[in-house]
């Protein structure tokens, strides 16, 4: 149920440095003021210097998570996460029920579809159904990619009623299609915010929590964007890599969380972190530990 699904560009200030010496006008001396050509070459330098920077601290950090313990990225906590997700996003710990669901809940994201709830209004879905088409181009949902494309980043159903549904649904009992949904899962949410929660110092249960705020409030930077309020529980909190407790963080994290779904959505249930999330804290359950027992929209659910 993402809220966005844009793709973070960090930008990189490109700083051109040069010497000149200021000599008097008509000198002979003079040196010749540097061409467009010279000025393009020192800005593509520059880039190239900030990239092989960037390449160099994302090998430091891969070296620092290879190190760490497997976390939520170990199988039985994997699936223990996507089984929480599917009680929020689909009302069932089935999760491998719900690759054909697609519906329309009315948040302005358009149709929610699929097993983390892609949409067709924050380019998930798009990008899910473009890669799928990529590797199989005769599946039922290619024919849609024109009209995806076109509503993509509203809640217009133009162009995809009333068909697409119906493909969704079809498509959904196809292998390959359930194993793109997977990837594209790993690869846009589970991947960046388990890596990320565990540089930031963060056991099983912190790195689920960042898995689950990225699914519902999508990998951006916009006001109630995952990054966005990382970055404002960051002016409240220390994370436990840079020497704040644990505890203490997640608390800022969920309550930040909390208030920006209510700010956007100020009907909607939040018992993903108030009965789920925020009860595993207060028990001091880090490792996200079996057995669990939480409530989601007045159903209880047990996992032993």
């Amino acid at each position: 149920m993402k809220r966005a699904g844009v793709l973070l560009i960090a930008a990189v200030p490109v700083i051109a440095t040069g010497f000149y010496l200021v000599l008097p006008s008509g000198s002979a001396d003079a040196p010749p003021a540097p061409t467009a050509a010279a000025a393009q070459s020192a800005r593509e330098d520059a880039k190239d210097r900030a990239e092989e920077k960037r390449e160099e601290e994302r090998a430091e950090d891969d070296a620092v998570v290879a190190d760490l313990p497997a976390g939520l990225a170990a199988p039985a906590k994997k699936e223990l996460a996507q089984r929480l997700v599917a009680s929020a996003e689909h009302s069932t710990t089935d999760w491998r029920t719900t690759y054909g669901a697609i519906e329309d809940e009315g948040d302005g994201c358009g149709y929610t579809a699929g097993i983390i709830g892609f949409c067709t209004g924050t380019h998930d879905l798009l990008m899910l159904v473009e890669a799928y088409t990529e590797e199989h181009p005769d599946n039922g949902l290619a024919s849609y990619l024109p009209a995806l494309r076109e509503v993509d980043g509203s809640d217009s159903h133009e162009g995809l009623n009333p068909g697409f549904t119906a493909a969704w649904e079809a498509e959904g009992e196809v292998p390959a299609f359930r194993a793109a949904q997977e990837a594209e899962r790993d690869r846009l949410y589970f991947e960046p915010a388990v890596r990320l929660a565990k540089l930031d110092g963060l056991g099983t249960l912190g790195q689920f929590v960042y898995f689950d705020a990225m699914v519902f409030h999508g990998p951006d930077t916009d006001a109630d964007g995952f990054y966005a309020l990382r970055e404002h529980t960051l002016r409240q909190a220390k994370t436990p890599a840079a020497g704040g407790f644990e505890e203490e963080y997640l608390d800022a994290f969920l309550d930040i969380r909390r208030e920006a779904m209510l700010t956007r959505y100020p009907d909607r249930d939040t018992a993903r972190v108030d009965t789920a999330q925020r009860r595993f804290l207060e028990a001091g359950n880090l490792g996200l530990d079996t057995p669990l027992v939480w409530e989601m929209y007045g159903d209880h659910y047990r996992l032993p």
